[in-house]
């Protein structure tokens, strides 16, 4: 099946769906859109968060852009004992039917090139082939412009460290984390400095012996979370992507933002940090000074994500040092690629972030296709 569009939008999560509705906004056909998600159904990576991650424990759900979120919320509801991952798929279904947004679903995108074989219309050598699978077996898509949204869900990161192959217990990532019951009574090595890292210790140190470890120490914040800090952090990791480098981390500019609920795992001992260790054995970690070694049943690894975009290896992106140059208003837009766009990647990674860059998108690309030889 081959499909002709004038935007595609690869990835329907918070990033897809709020680049999507800004591009009909601003007037594109909607038979001109065609939007990819690779997900059974609407909700993105939040379909798969643990199940004791409720709306009061989540780090912060971003209103889309012309429904607030609320609005899905059934009358007289209480959203602090909502899971996360049922309220928010509900959300984003009820935010495509609002919109009108036709996401076709299970697609899944393998190869992004430029022009190919058999399309011979004008403009051909700028226009993107997009080789997918859906339900109905390979699927093609040619567009004129493309807004990638894969988000990094699909490329957990988990650090190698010697002896990983002979640990006799369990090794999991966050991605896999369904809560603290199938880890009760058990010795768990959480190792990772980020929000994920304490919100697992946070729950599972109520059920089991945890150990915390970080590669550097942690820092957390008693300073509100104000959108002039938030717009900082942004800025640092913009600065690094407009530059070519690999994204860094908004958290590590910001901090981790202290709540009731990390008091008491800091009351109970749980937030005592240990450097990380240097090996894995059969029965738990070592570290090559005078620590020793602690023995585990699990090794949960918070360690984070990587941008998830294998798919675009053919348009030769990544410079030598694996970052991706890029420009923009929001530094969204890819260096000498202005028919192309990365939302979720760098400062748009956040549902905040997501939602703007959504808007400055629409318009940096819609001006782009209505240059005559833009790509040029």
């Amino acid at each position: 099946m081959e499909i002709h569009a004038r935007v595609a939008v690869i990835g329907a999560g918070q990033a897809g769906l709020s680049a999507a509705h800004h591009l009909l906004r601003r007037g594109l056909d909607r038979d001109g859109l065609v939007v990819l998600d690779a997900y059974p159904g609407p909700g993105g990576a939040w379909r798969h968060r643990w199940p004791t991650l409720t709306l009061s424990t989540v780090n912060g759900v971003h209103d889309l852009p012309g429904m607030p979120f609320a609005e899905s919320l059934a009358a007289g509801q209480d959203p602090s004992s909502v899971p996360a991952a049922e309220a928010v798929p509900r959300y984003y279904s009820a935010y495509e039917r609002r919109e009108g947004i036709a996401v076709r679903r299970p697609v899944r995108v393998h190869c992004v090139s430029e022009g190919g074989a058999g399309d011979t219309a004008p403009g051909a050598a700028g226009r993107f082939r997009v080789e997918a699978t859906g339900p109905d077996g390979p699927l093609v898509v040619r567009a004129d412009g493309l807004v990638n949204a894969t988000g990094s869900w699909e490329r957990p990161f988990i650090p190698h460290y010697p002896g990983a192959e002979l640990f006799r217990g369990r090794q999991m990532h966050t991605k896999d984390y369904r809560g603290p019951d199938e880890l009760a009574g058990k010795r768990v090595v959480v190792v990772g400095g980020g929000i994920s890292a304490v919100d697992i210790l946070a729950e599972v140190s109520q059920r089991a012996d945890t150990l915390w470890v970080t590669r550097t120490p942690p820092r957390f914040s008693d300073e509100p979370f104000t959108p002039e800090a938030g717009r900082r952090a942004v800025a640092r990791v913009e600065d690094r992507v407009r530059r070519g480098l690999p994204p860094g981390s908004v958290v590590s500019v910001t901090g981790i933002p202290w709540n009731p609920r990390y008091r008491d795992a800091q009351r109970r001992g749980a937030l005592e940090r240990r450097p990380m260790f240097t090996a894995i054995t059969e029965d738990g970690v070592r570290w090559a000074d005078p620590a020793g070694e602690e023995r585990a049943d699990i090794i949960v690894w918070a360690t984070g994500f990587r941008s998830a975009l294998d798919h675009l290896a053919p348009l030769r992106l990544r410079g030598p040092g694996g970052g991706i140059t890029m420009t923009g208003r929001l530094a969204t837009q890819v260096a000498g690629r202005p028919r192309l766009h990365l939302i979720g990647y760098g400062p748009s990674a956040s549902t905040i972030g997501a939602n703007r860059a959504g808007r400055a998108v629409a318009a940096e690309l819609l001006d782009a296709l209505s240059a005559p030889h833009s790509d040029e």
